[in-house]
């Protein structure tokens, strides 16, 4: 039987400062995400997606180091407003490839999860040639969204799990 390891369980309590929003503004774009922790005590990540400059993306990571054991599965509690995702993790923070996994939110709160094994690895929306996620730790947990599209987005998530 596998253990749960709790990657982030957000309250009313949680820091946002936990969380960093990071845009395409880094390399001259224009979209704008924000990250709050809402009155119900959940994250969420929120904005406008641009294409203006060569942008496209916006992202909220966060960074701590958690030892997979026996786990093989993310377990995310979230809300989304029908665009697709991705969610991503690095095995160690000085990375510059992310390991990512596709999801498409419904628009109701939904549990997503996602096999370790079948997040690839990419960097700048390449894909590499390099295995699927096959570490024992993560150190960097984050969701993107980028789809080719200038669009609104909101998110709200109320925990990550390893399981």
């Amino acid at each position: 039987m596998s253990s749960t390891t709790i990657l982030y369980q957000f309250d009313k309590n949680s820091p946002s400062r936990d969380w960093r929003v990071v845009d395409d503004g880094v390399m001259g774009g224009r979209s704008s995400g924000n990250f709050y922790v809402n009155e119900s005590g959940n994250g969420v990540f929120e904005g406008f997606v641009s294409l203006e400059n060569n942008g496209g993306f916006s992202s909220v990571r966060y960074r701590e180091a958690f030892q997979i054991q026996d786990q093989s599965t993310i377990r995310i509690q979230l809300k989304g407003d029908g665009n697709k995702y991705q969610f991503r993790v690095k095995a160690n923070s000085y990375d510059r490839h992310s390991y990512i996994a596709e999801f498409t939110t419904s628009g109701e709160w939904e549990t997503i999860e996602i096999e370790l094994t079948t997040m690839y690895p990419a960097f700048r929306g390449r894909s590499l040639s390099i295995p699927n996620f096959d570490k024992d730790q993560i150190e960097e947990l984050a969701f993107l969204i980028g789809n080719k599209k200038e669009q609104e987005f909101h998110l709200e998530i109320k925990s990550i799990q390893l399981i």
